[in-house]
């Protein structure tokens, strides 16, 4: 923002001087605060400007901030007057840029006035029903590994195991895997969350099995499956949030579903040259 917090040569002209006040029941947004030829600047203005700026602004302390505000939308007003007065031909650009900027507002109004529709509990809980309430039981693995270099040394650790030596004392001693501090343990996880081999290997695997060598790009795995358990659906409250979510963008496009359905709308021809819309000469012809 142009030199947005430097001393204005126009700050004189707010209307509230040092020693001014009113009472905070006067005060509304169109309580105005500076007056430039008799334009208006309001505190509703100074609100909205305020909204819109970068984090790195709105951090800054009221009273910096209030006056920084003040004096950037007086300069503006300074200069679109004297656009208004002295220019002949607003440059297209600027039409074409205030009709977007009028569209977009617009558009925002209307899809935070749909989006901003109470949701009943009855419709939040079929949405539930409808993405949880036949969700097919997903399998989790509780399992163990011990990570080698060779098969040789793979089969060796089965072996030992078979014998009866205990399994995370082998991995604390044995395994090149980040887990083997751990006693081998990975914990919990479920599909397409391990590599295929490993995978393939665990889904066969009994509770309490040990696997053959199973190779993967990482070297040669022993495995113990600890436990196996179908994955809960998430219940209504931890989903809630992203089903409102979901539920308010349903709502939005319905309602422009059905503008559309009511309005005449005409679209570019097909063969229409997309490329032109790069062709900033355009504007100034």
């Amino acid at each position: 923002m142009r030199k947005f917090l430097a001393a204005s040569a126009v700050s004189a002209l707010m209307v509230f001087s040092a020693g001014a006040t009113m009472a905070q029941e006067e005060i509304t947004a169109n309580t105005v605060l500076a007056t430039v030829n008799g334009t208006d600047i309001t505190l509703g203005h100074v609100i909205v400007l305020r909204q819109q700026l970068p984090q790195e602004y709105q951090n800054l302390p009221d009273d910096v901030l209030f006056e920084g505000i003040v004096n950037q939308l007086i300069e503006q007003t300074l200069l679109a007057d004297y656009v208004a007065a002295n220019v002949a031909d607003i440059p297209l650009e600027v039409e074409l840029s205030l009709d977007n900027e009028k569209r977009a507002l617009f558009a925002a109004v209307q899809i935070e006035a749909v989006a901003g529709r109470d949701i009943s509990d009855e419709a939040l809980q079929a949405a539930y029903d409808g993405q949880y309430g036949n969700l097919p039981a997903e399998p989790e693995f509780n399992a163990s590994h011990i990570l080698v270099e060779t098969e040789e040394e793979a089969e060796a650790l089965i072996v030992a195991l078979n014998g009866g030596a205990d399994f995370a004392g082998l991995a604390k001693e044995k395994s090149t895997g980040p887990s083997g501090p751990n006693g081998g343990e990975l914990g919990w996880f479920g599909l397409g969350q391990m590599v295929e081999p490993f995978e393939a290997a665990v889904v066969e695997m009994e509770v309490g099995a040990i696997s053959a060598p199973v190779q993967t790009q990482f070297g040669w795995h022993v495995l113990k499956l600890n436990d196996k358990r179908d994955k809960p659906a998430p219940t209504l409250e931890e989903t809630s949030a992203s089903l409102m979510d979901s539920l308010r963008q349903q709502a939005v496009e319905a309602e422009i579903t059905a503008l559309a359905e009511g309005a005449q709308i005409t679209r570019p021809p097909e063969d229409f040259d997309a490329s032109l819309m790069r062709d900033i000469s355009l504007l100034s012809q």
